[in-house]
């Protein structure tokens, strides 16, 4: 039998707060294994998983309707039954959004060199 957690613990392993798991439960994006008897959603290993690549893929502008699409993506169905395997799907934009993503952190870090080296000017 496969080791469920509580939400909070979920959270905490992830890295999210409770309210973006149940955010994401609600958007239909991780479904728990029904509930326990004290009223509790317990969540799977697998459901730990795909909250952690939800995460990841976040930052990178991938909209809830990719991120649902995620497990199928992966080859794996929403509770992890063999599926049509697309690992492509979102390999090219991923890498196209973690160059955006380059460029922009070298434009900001560019920004506060800048903002640096002008406050030691007017210092000196």
């Amino acid at each position: 039998m496969e080791r469920t957690r509580h939400i909070g613990e979920v959270a905490t392993r992830v890295g999210l707060s409770p309210r973006t798991v149940r955010s994401h439960e609600e958007a239909g994006l991780v479904r728990p294994s029904g509930r326990t008897d004290g009223g509790f959603r317990p969540y799977t290993d697998a459901d730990v998983a795909r909250l952690r690549w939800m995460k990841v893929m976040k930052p990178l502008g991938f909209t809830l309707d990719e991120m649902g699409d995620l497990p199928e993506a992966r080859g794996r169905g929403a509770a992890g039954d063999a599926a049509p395997a697309r690992p492509g799907l979102y390999a090219s934009p991923a890498a196209e959004r973690c160059e955006r993503l380059r460029m922009q952190l070298d434009q900001a870090e560019r920004f506060a060199a800048d903002l640096t080296a002008e406050a030691r000017r007017r210092r000196s």
